[in-house]
């Protein structure tokens, strides 16, 4: 079992940068690859980025460029850096993990759910 807690979502202004985090706690936080999806009102939660236990990282094709992954093992803490945000970034952001060593673009692969943070992003 792994716990997750997102942080970081707040009201900004288009065009600003956020960085949100998600602490671990549970299990040894280096064995678990650990994504961030999204999920705007009226619409399906939405793939944005995953970091593999090894670090390969992938990425929304549309968000490539506007978004960083990093994790720090020693933090037990994953982190979404999200620059030139748009009103369409709106959305509460969920952290997920899983202990395979694969990766997915897909929610239904992960085992483990924060409960979310909101970002909304104001023109």
């Amino acid at each position: 079992q792994v716990q997750l807690v997102e942080s970081g979502g707040e009201l900004v202004q288009v065009g600003g940068s956020l960085t949100l985090s998600c602490a671990a706690s549970g299990r040894t936080f280096r064995d678990y690859g650990m994504a961030w999806f999204r999920q705007a009102p009226g619409k399906e939660r939405e793939f944005v980025s995953v970091i593999s236990r090894s670090g390969v990282r992938y990425y929304a094709d549309s968000l490539r460029g506007r978004f960083t992954i990093s994790r720090d093992n020693a933090k037990n803490t994953v982190y979404l850096q999200m620059n030139s945000l748009k009103p369409e970034d709106t959305a509460v952001y969920y952290c997920a993990a899983d202990s395979s060593s694969a990766t997915s673009r897909s929610p239904h692969f992960y085992n483990y759910w924060g409960q979310g943070t909101q970002v909304t992003v104001s023109s």
